[in-house]
This record gives structure tokens, sequence and C-alpha cells, in this order.
């Protein structure tokens, strides 16, 4: 999620998305003719990317397949911009958008109205199995390190990321390779924090948003990566509900989408389940908080 100070840092500052705007007379309804437009990234695994292979992409086609529509993407790097260039862009000379529905946004995401959570995750820690962090489980064991030893850590963490105060409080700044949410190549993605710069050595401690960190440490090849989700914690807040958008006057669309999402619920987790993902229960759900979710398996 490049969007949010979530998924690259884990995301980006939304302001800077594009300005409001709701659906505009003279506009073909979404759907009119049974084609799901979805705006994507085409390169931010484990979201989405050109090919299909991210999460979005696999719910996406499950709800054209349940609406028994033709699924069509707009592209466009999830950065400063976006909304303008897919939600909010006609095609040329016509009336209609290029695309009607817009996947992983945080819930509450001004820029478009949302539909129900489909999932809620949080941030987590990465680090390579072996190298004298087994023990670690939680930000509160990282501190508990030998002086000697968490002084020598290197820690990845994205700009905008919830997890900097505690770093500062901590003195840990200075240990800090920062991470761009938005560097203006599109051909770099957020999981390189972990895939490339934690299997390498380059850094000792990734701390990104969860599915990010789940998703390159389930699949590491160069080296075993263990994945711990972290609990929110009193002014750190580290999970968040993740929602879908459609433009502000598409109402009826948006209700349809949320049935959707409703009804295919368990299909949905299984598919965040296989990527790795670390689920939370609902936010306004019975059960456990953040602090009993599960690691993503190391590979």
């Amino acid at each position: 999620m490049r969007w949010r100070q979530l998924a690259a840092g884990a995301a980006c500052a939304l302001c800077c998305l594009g300005n409001p705007a709701g659906a505009q007379e003279g506009a073909p309804a979404p759907g009119q003719d049974k084609v799901l437009r979805v705006c994507q990234d085409p390169n931010n695994l484990p979201l989405s990317n050109r090919a299909g292979a991210g999460f979005e992409n696999r719910i996406a086609a499950l709800l054209a397949q349940e609406l028994g529509w033709k699924l069509e993407h707009t592209w466009f790097p999830q950065r400063i911009g976006f909304i303008r260039n897919t939600l909010r862009a006609k095609e040329e000379n016509t009336d209609r958008y290029k695309c009607d529905l817009v996947t992983g946004v945080p819930k509450g995401f001004e820029l478009g109205a949302t539909t129900r959570p489909y999932y809620r995750s949080t941030y987590a820690m990465a680090y390579v199995k072996g190298k004298g962090l087994d023990r670690v489980r939680t930000l509160d064991d990282l501190l508990a390190l030998d002086p000697a030893q968490r002084q020598r850590l290197r820690i990845g963490v994205f700009t905008g990321s919830p997890v900097t105060e505690w770093l500062l409080e901590h003195g840990l700044m200075e240990q800090v390779e920062w991470y761009q949410s938005q560097t203006g190549d599109a051909a770099q993605y957020p999981g390189e924090i972990v895939e490339k710069d934690l299997a390498s050595g380059k850094i000792d401690v990734a701390l990104a948003w969860g599915p990010i960190v789940g998703y390159f440490a389930r699949n590491a090849r160069a080296a075993p990566i263990v994945a711990i989700p972290l609990a929110s914690r009193p002014h750190m807040k580290l999970d968040f509900e993740i929602a879908m958008a459609v433009r502000h006057g598409d109402k009826e669309f948006r209700q349809r989408i949320d049935q959707l999402l409703a009804a295919n619920e368990p299909k949905i987790r299984a598919i965040l389940e296989q990527y790795g993902v670390p689920l939370l229960a609902p936010q306004d759900a019975p059960g456990p908080g953040p602090a009993s979710a599960q690691p993503a398996p190391p590979t």
C-alpha cells in the first residue's frame, strides 16, 4: 500500500492524491456495460502488479467473477496524482471514467467513498533467522537486547512510519536506514526493504506494513526471514482497517461492492492468508486484538 503511511511506510500522504470530486452527470454508471473497472498499481506486490499476481488483483478478479462482469484495469503508480489519473480521470473524448474502484485504501479515505473494510492488519518487524535476533518477538524485546548488540543494529523504516516517534523516544534514530514511499521511480516497490536489503544484510531489522513484510518473508529465497506482527500501544497506532473506494457520488455501486465483500468474506480471507498477510479481527468485532496476531511463517 503505497497509500498511507501504512503500506510503504506503508503509504502516501492522502492530500497529495487529488482534489475531492464526486460522480458527474452524464457519466455512465459503474458497471452499466457489465465491466468492473479497477484502479491499481502495476508494480506493488504483494498488493498488485500488471501480471495479476497480487492479492488485490485476485480479490478484484473474485468480485468481477461474482458479478458476472468482465474485469479491466487502469494502471498507475500509487503515488502523487494516483486518484487524479485513475478514479477521477475520464477516457479521452468520452464521459466514461477510466476506472470505478480503487482497492487497498484505509477506512475513511478522504478522496473517495470507502466500502466496508475487508481486512485489518498491522505493522510488522522482520529479521533474518539465526543472526542473533531469534528471541526478539516485540519492540520491547528489541530494546532489551545487550546494549552493544542493540547499538550495532541497522533498522529499515519508511518515512512517515508510525514507529518513528518510538525510535526517537528510545534513541534509535541514528541507526535508522530511511526508505522513501514515493521515490519517483516506478520500477521500485516497497517490498525491496525485505526482499533485497534485509536478506542481503544491508539492514538487520525492517519495520514496515505487515502485508509487505509477511509476503516477502514467506517467499524469501536468499535468507530465512522471520516476520512478527506488532501490537498497537498508547500513542502509537500500528493496525489499520483496509477498504476499497469509489467516487463519492456512486452510492449504489458502493452498496453493491459492500454486499460482495460481505458475501465473500471467507474467500477473501483465504486469499489474504495465502499471501502471509497478518490478519486481525475487524475493529467492531469481538475477539482478540493486535497482540494475538500470528506471525507469518519464515521460509
